[in-house]
């Protein structure tokens, strides 16, 4: 690491008090360890990916995206394919990337971290969907892409009470369209990857690379690695409220779950096509509302250069 970008975003999270103090002592350590580093602030998501490919550009070799998961994802838009490496420094609501790379909450410890850090070629996530104006779009992920109510609950959620109450927020919406959503089913489409072609008839759709979210939901999708060059899907393919919440419980125990209407699969690609209802059904992906169906679901080989924690 020799010139590293510290990209900030001042919205993210819930606690927002001293944080600039912490990327400057950050920033700090990294110029006392020999490595040029610009402390990055962006406005928007459209701004945080122009302030990545310029960065890149300008001879960054290191981008540390300094906020949660949402912050990482803008960052993550401007670093598919070059051969900078991607740090995270954690400051978000749920930090479910930082979890599961183990790196520390703290921003000092996640930064001196970062330089003893071992830098892993992996791949991500990409996920191709219509915005809400009807055209299509791309977006790439590292975390999870959602499709059903898992998305509808971003649509839903109110950005003012997430700021204020954090992961409650999340978890208070989620249980009000537990009690209240009307589950809408859709058709999936996916090739396994032992070859044998699927249709499903599902009420949500997880397509998830990481092993670990942290917090209280732990581990949603068990097979699931960043290490890996699939996607792990979890298929819901019931309508049944108490098999979701079964499935909720086991992944917050870390349980080896066997939930009725609940299937795991591994794949490379998944189409997602809405089955005959006039009802809009939303996409998701690293937490941030995307759009709508129709929507396809696949994996990027060799993409991205991601600093993971030595062990």
């Amino acid at each position: 690491m020799r010139r590293a970008a510290l990209v900030y975003n001042p919205r993210s999270g819930s606690s927002r008090g001293n944080r600039l103090a912490d990327l400057e002592a950050s920033q700090c350590i990294l110029e006392a360890s020999g490595v040029q580093a610009t402390l990055i602030t962006t406005r928007s998501a459209a701004d945080a990916i122009e302030q990545t490919r310029r960065a890149i550009s300008e001879g960054c070799d290191t981008v540390f995206a300094c906020g949660g998961d949402g912050t990482i994802n803008d960052v993550l838009q401007g670093m598919v394919g070059s051969r900078a490496a991607l740090g995270v420094i954690p400051l978000g609501t749920a930090n479910a990337l930082a979890c599961d790379l183990r790196i520390p909450l703290s921003p000092k410890s996640a930064v001196r971290c970062a330089l003893n850090a071992a830098p892993h070629r992996i791949a991500v996530g990409q996920v191709m969907y219509r915005d809400f104006t009807g055209n299509p779009a791309l977006r790439y992920f590292s975390v999870t892409a959602g499709v059903g109510m898992d998305a509808h609950l971003f649509y839903k959620l109110n950005m003012l009470m997430k700021g204020r109450l954090g992961m409650w927020s999340y978890y208070a919406k989620a249980l009000h369209l537990w009690l209240t959503h009307p589950m809408k089913f859709f058709d999936v489409d996916f090739l396994t990857l032992e070859g044998q072609t699927r249709r499903e008839c599902v009420s949500e759709l997880l397509a998830v690379r990481i092993t670990n979210f942290g917090g209280l939901l732990r581990q949603l999708a068990p097979g699931a690695s960043l290490h890996r060059d699939d996607i792990r899907l979890v298929l819901f393919k019931t309508s049944n409220r108490w098999s979701y919440l079964q499935y909720i419980l086991c992944g917050m125990i870390g349980a080896r779950w066997k939930v009725a209407g609940i299937e795991l699969e591994s794949a490379e690609k998944v189409t997602c096509q809405a089955s005959g209802t006039e009802e809009k059904i939303h996409v998701e992906a690293d937490g941030e509302l995307l759009g709508t169906l129709p929507a396809e679901i696949s994996i990027v080989p060799d993409a991205l250069t991601i600093l993971v924690p030595r062990r």
